[in-house]
Formats: structure tokens, sequence, C-alpha cells
């Protein structure tokens, strides 16, 4: 079977030009705060990635925009409504995130995690109706995964276990999916694979993805816009090419870097050099 094969059905999503944004964000753990005060509008129907050195708030900042994180001051916006006002299903049907290193229960298939994904499409006496099937198998399919629907995720590779993490997402069927480091801890040719995944879903099913990077390269390749943060804040957002300058790198990363024009894509490649701290 080929993600041909089951084409897509979601809930439309209502016009907007940022359908998740926020308003005088502040975020922190007890009395440490990691977002000051952020606003941000993420736009629709392209890929954003996040930038930024260890301990900016990326993953922070990516949690909240998901409610797994409470605000400690402002908002976060989801199609113009104030996250914090809507219950927990109507987020989820919208909005799917795959957090840092994700966890299952030992034994448990690729199939029955993609099922987890339809969670907030059932009624309270889960029935798996054909809609949900159709769904699951359209989750797998899009993701290469079928062949290893029965397999245990503990029998996979890290780049099939992120890809089945993924499905579970797409089974949600929402319009907005978060991805928070979905590279990590694999190999080149699998984060490669996840972000050529990530790139479809988007093309060709329209979905507003906003991933968190660390490799720029990557971020610059694979994105239509980028957000760079320094010490919670936005420093900069705005198209790959405009947003990736000497300065940026110098004051966010500590960088000095030669910037080349990739012969393939004609966008920025960084090659750093030395510190400057």
């Amino acid at each position: 079977m080929t993600p041909e094969d089951f084409p897509m059905t979601h809930i439309p999503a209502p016009p907007s030009d940022s359908p998740l944004s926020t308003d005088k964000l502040r975020l922190g753990y007890g009395q440490t705060v990691i977002v000051p005060d952020m606003n941000l509008r993420l736009p629709g129907g392209k890929v954003t990635s996040i930038i930024g050195p260890n301990g900016c708030g990326k993953s922070t900042l990516l949690r909240a925009l998901a409610r797994l994180l409470p605000t400690t001051g402002g908002h976060v916006q989801l199609y113009g409504q104030a996250l914090h006002s809507l219950p927990a299903k109507e987020i989820a049907r919208r909005l799917a995130i795959l957090p840092q290193g994700p966890t299952a229960p030992e034994g448990l298939s690729v199939e029955e995690l993609v099922w987890f994904g339809r969670h907030p499409h059932q009624g309270r006496f889960p029935v798996r109706r054909e809609e949900d099937r159709e769904a699951v198998a359209w989750s797998l399919a899009q993701t290469g995964m079928t062949v290893f629907a029965s397999r245990p995720l503990e029998a996979l590779s890290g780049g099939q276990r992120q890809r089945a993490w993924i499905a579970m997402s797409l089974a949600q069927q929402t319009d907005i999916l978060l991805l928070d480091e979905p590279t990590t801890y694999l190999d080149l040719s699998h984060q490669l694979e996840v972000l050529h995944l990530a790139g479809r879903l988007n093309t060709e099913q329209g979905k507003t993805v906003v991933m968190v990077l660390h490799d720029l390269n990557q971020a610059v390749r694979y994105s239509d816009e980028i957000v760079a943060m320094h010490r919670g804040e936005v420093y900069a957002q705005g198209h790959p090419e405009d947003v990736l300058t000497p300065e940026l790198l110098r004051d966010v990363f500590g960088l000095r870097a030669h910037i080349l024009s990739d012969p393939d894509t004609g966008r920025p490649y960084i090659i750093p050099y030395a510190l400057t701290r």
C-alpha cells in the first residue's frame, strides 16, 4: 500500500493568516522565567523552524503552544481563540505535538500506538468506526509504516520509531503539527527521512508544521519561515535568507561563519569557523 491509496480527510481549518500566535506570553518553571514577554505569529500553511542556542526557551515555547505547559502571563491563541479557554478535545482535533523523547508501554505495537491518535475524535465510549480505521491506515501509509504495523515499538530502528510517533500525530488529523527536535538521536539518513516527511505533509496536505531544530542548515533547507530565539525572546523572524545573517550567528550563537549559497536551493549554507566568545 502507498500513501496514494489513502486520500487525506480532515477537519477544514478556519481561514487565518496566523493559526497559532502569542500575546505577551510569559513562561517559566517556579521562580525561573524562561520566556519573559513574547509576541509571535506563526504563518499558516507553512513549515516554520524555531532555532536558538540551548536553554533559550524553544521547547518551552512549543509545549506552551500545545497547552502542555501553563502560562504565567499573557496567552496563546489558536485560530483567534484563547487556548486556555478551549476544551482539550477541541485542541487535540486542531493541533498535534510530538514532544522530545516520547515513551510508550513495552510491547505496544505500531498500530496500537497510532490508534491513540483517534481518541480526540471518539466519544465517551470509544468505538472503532470505519472512518477511524481509514485514518489509521492513511497515517501508517503516509509514514511508510504499514509493513511495521504489528511490530512492537522497541523492535524498530530510531528512524522507524520516530515515524511511528509521527503516524500517531497524523491520525489526529489536525491542521497543525508541532515537532520538538524530531531529528535528535537519529543518524543523517533518518534525519532527512523525517524532514522530507514533514515537508511532504505541508506541500501535499497543507499542514502547518512547526519544528524545533538544532541543525541550522537543515532549518534553512526545509523551512519557509525561521524564528530565531535568544534569551527567551524572538530575535528575528522571516524567510531563511533574511534571518540567517552574520550578525544573527554572532549575537545568538556566538559564531563566526561563512555564509555561502547552496547550489541546489539557492538558500544560505552556513560553515562555522570560530567562536566569538
